[in-house]
């Protein structure tokens, strides 16, 4: 009776444990794409008030897709320098941080700038989740990697769905101010990160981890192809689909 009264208790803080980071993968997963996917319906107000052409506009929206690839290997070099935690909370805060300053200033140039930066915090982020998976739910990373992935859905339907409806009419149909609105749930989840996301184990020595690519494996770079390809078509259709539509009069 003594050890099972023992047992009980340390399994359901086991359970706990494990569903607290499941919890935040999957809030992690949603900050992935709350900022990006918050520019596809304002892209007609954006064209509209910056004077941007066609090209202008692919750029716009095609810098993070750029970001994701040019940053993917220092942010690997970064979980192996200050590890996951830490890593995953940068990401977050640059995310959070640039995704709302892109429409301070009414400039072109400004706003490619902060977008830039913007996208070098979710690609922090999104060499991340991979090792936090492993790192905080060792024993179940396929149903962790699919709990991520599924806030991340989420997070690119969520600034699609409400934009329009709902966010712009609360900031009178600034698209600068619903920028903001967007990073303000990457900015809370990041705090939550930081003070709820698991430790390393107090006197665990950090693990020199590989960080660099093995460029030489065919596996890399067929990888890199399919997800490039796949990036490069989805974030071209988000790109020219809201100002193809209203050009044919359909909001």
């Amino acid at each position: 009776m003594p050890g099972l009264m023992t047992e009980i208790p340390n399994g359901a803080s086991s359970q706990a444990r494990v569903l607290s980071a499941l919890l935040l993968l999957w809030l992690a997963g949603n900050a992935l794409r709350l900022t990006i996917l918050a520019v596809p319906p304002v892209i007609p107000l954006i064209h509209d008030d910056l004077k941007l052409s066609a090209t202008q506009v692919g750029i716009l929206t095609g810098l993070p897709s750029m970001l994701l690839a040019l940053a993917a290997v220092p942010g690997s070099l970064l979980i192996a320098r200050l590890g996951v935690r830490a890593a995953l909370v940068t990401g977050l805060v640059l995310n959070a941080l640039c995704g709302a300053l892109r429409g301070a200033l009414p400039d072109v140039g400004w706003l490619y700038a902060m977008t830039i930066a913007m996208g070098a915090g979710v690609a922090i982020m999104q060499v991340t989740m991979p090792s936090a998976v492993r790192a905080w739910v060792p024993d179940r990373i396929g149903f962790a990697t699919a709990v991520y992935t599924n806030g991340l859905l989420i997070g690119e339907i969520l600034p699609v769905a409400l934009t329009l409806m709902l966010v712009l009419p609360m900031v009178h149909g600034s698209w600068q101010g619903g920028f903001v609105v967007w990073s303000v749930p990457v900015a809370i989840i990041a705090v939550v990160i930081l003070f709820a996301g698991p430790r390393a184990p107090a006197g665990s020595t950090v693990v020199r981890r590989r960080w660099w690519p093995d460029w030489n494996s065919p596996l890399i770079w067929r990888l890199g192809l399919m997800l490039g390809t796949v990036n490069a078509t989805y974030f071209a259709t988000n790109a020219f689909i809201p100002d193809y539509l209203r050009s044919n009069g359909q909001g």
